[in-house]
């Protein structure tokens, strides 16, 4: 009976009888309350906005009578009710819909959001395509770079098979001191105490790898009629010239 009570108090003093089934208790208290919220909502006091959108919606919603100038003008003109516009019935039959602002701000306000958020989104796409650039700038340069590497060691490695070809065909020809210090594969621990040899060295220096295996290659083709990439030593200049592809690498391959 305590629980009856306290039910009945929180469901809004409903009549609490013994005899009374506690579901059927629960669909009155409810009805209650949905009464009572039409109810408010029928006493509650309209604002202006509202009161300006159903009278609105209202007027919009009704068609043009006799009592409109314009749709009277239009009559006379011959215009039926729901006929197209135009002498040839190409124009509009529904009128221009209304584009109500409800909104506080000013005029051109939603164009200029949009126009902002427009270039927001370019500054955006702008900002992903120079990111892609630079990715693919870089991607290019790292190639560049490690081509250019595996071309010097290459070339490099290409030296190092002339000068020991060269001191080869010299000392067989009986030349015991090369052309110039480099031609030969200079002893690693050989120490160099002459001045002459030293400035020789500044001056070989001086000359970048593809330079050195130029002259070199050309020595060996001149002076041996020897070729490094065929790895031939020719009878003559006129063996050589006709054989031989070419005094580069690039002819070779």
């Amino acid at each position: 009976q305590n629980a009856d009570v306290y039910w009945n108090y929180y469901l809004g003093r409903q009549d609490v009888r013994p005899g009374l089934p506690m579901v059927r208790r629960v669909k009155e208290a409810i009805q209650k309350e949905e009464k009572q919220k039409e109810a408010n909502e029928k006493n509650r006091q309209k604002s202006i906005k509202e009161e300006e959108k159903e009278r609105r919606d209202l007027v919009l919603k009704s068609a043009l009578g006799n009592e409109n100038k314009g749709f009277a003008l239009l009559q006379k003109m011959g215009y039926k009710s729901g006929q197209a516009l135009g002498k040839s019935g190409e124009g509009i039959v529904e009128p221009i819909p209304l584009n109500i602002k409800t909104g506080l701000s000013g005029l051109g306000h939603e164009e200029l959001k949009k126009r902002k958020a427009e270039e927001k989104l370019e500054n955006y796409r702008q900002k992903l395509h120079m990111k892609k650039q630079a990715n693919e700038q870089a991607a290019d340069q790292f190639r560049i770079r490690f081509k250019t590497k595996q071309e010097e060691r290459k070339m490099e490695g290409d030296l190092r098979k002339s000068q020991r070809a060269c001191q080869q065909l010299d000392l067989q020809k009986d030349i015991d001191v090369p052309k110039e210090t480099w031609f030969w594969v200079e002893p690693e621990e050989e120490e160099k105490k002459d001045e002459e040899d030293k400035e020789d060295e500044c001056t070989s220096s001086d000359l970048s790898v593809s330079e050195k295996l130029h002259i070199l290659t050309a020595y060996l083709r001149e002076e041996h009629f020897y070729c490094i990439w065929c790895g031939t030593t020719y009878e003559d200049s006129e063996d050589l010239s006709s054989n031989c592809p070419g005094d580069s690498a690039a002819d070779h391959d």
